[in-house]
């Protein structure tokens, strides 16, 4: 099946929704009543990059500097740019930024432990 249309979609999904699941674990684990507004802060911008960089990509495409090779993906567009491309730019988008809430909360708690 890895060398099927389905291997980006599978291999996409596999790497990112465990860790997208851990980071948000974590992140209701740290902020927790705040976890919603923290979720509301950081995934609209995280949701803007993914759209910006599949403009991007639909740009590159259009204008011939890259290409995706047929039958390695579903062969679901959103212009020119392949489905898996666009949930890659909006998945690593996500992941780094409850990465940086994450990473907010870490830097929270080091200030408080050296004012205790």
């Amino acid at each position: 099946m890895m060398e099927t249309q389905w291997a980006y979609l599978i291999h996409l999904l596999a790497w990112t929704l465990p860790l997208i699941l851990l980071q948000s674990i974590a992140l209701v684990r740290h902020y927790k009543e705040r976890s919603g507004a923290v979720l509301r802060a950081v995934l609209p911008p995280a949701l803007v990059i993914g759209v910006y960089l599949s403009v991007a990509d639909h740009l590159a495409i259009s204008t011939g500097i890259w290409n995706f090779g047929e039958g390695r993906h579903l062969g679901v567009y959103l212009g020119l740019v392949p489905l898996e491309e666009v949930l890659f730019f909006l998945l690593t988008s996500i992941l780094v930024s409850l990465g940086l809430a994450l990473f907010t909360a870490l830097v929270s708690r080091a200030r408080e432990a050296r004012a205790s």
